[in-house]
């Protein structure tokens, strides 16, 4: 049995040692760049590499914006603030609250989805349904969609506050750009 687990034990060490040594790094250090960009364009002339974006047509990366840069979303939830939120998901493009009711007793309640269709500021970019849930005693309820005024409404209120944000952000970008081009004339 010892016999047995030394030759095991051996077999390990050989196998360790000769994978550790064939991961071993036999370049001149001097020869590798130490920025990596550099390292990496040399690697691809070298041909030890591919970039996947020349392969499916040379695209960049997607254009991702956070939420606090899109004005729909953050106007979105400005405007439903009061009622509390079950989900947002903004890679997902969709808010939906929670059940909501101004009077406890009354037993009526609703719940808004918000899903967002595109990042522009039009009548369209957001669907809005508004989702109305009536429980009697022994909490016996029925739930439906209609459409009302309150969806028009709370549409229009997001689109008028997404339309304030844009405005604000242009503004501030123009005043930074005449900031950055006044003191480059000064240099």
């Amino acid at each position: 049995m010892i016999k047995k687990i030394t030759v095991n034990t051996t077999f390990f060490l050989i196998i360790t040692l000769f994978l550790l040594n064939s991961c071993a790094n036999r370049g001149d250090a001097r020869k590798i760049p130490a920025n990596a960009k550099d390292r990496v364009e040399k690697n691809m002339q070298e041909g030890r590499g591919f970039r996947l974006s020349e392969k499916i047509g040379g695209r960049k990366g997607g254009d991702f914006e956070f939420a606090s840069s899109n004005e729909l979303w953050r106007a979105s939830l400005d405007t439903i603030d009061f009622m509390p939120l079950a989900s947002a998901n903004y890679s997902g493009g969709i808010i939906i609250t929670d059940w909501y009711s101004e009077n406890e007793n009354t037993g009526e309640s609703i719940k808004l989805v918000i899903r967002f269709l595109t990042n522009e500021i039009r009548s369209d970019a957001i669907d809005l349904k508004i989702y109305y849930r009536k429980c009697s005693l022994g909490n016996n309820c029925k739930i439906n969609e209609r459409k009302s005024n309150l969806g028009v409404e709370l549409k229009k209120e997001i689109l008028k506050k997404a339309t304030i944000y844009k405005k604000e952000a242009k503004d501030k970008k123009s005043k930074r750009s005449k900031i950055s081009n006044s003191q480059s004339k000064e240099n």
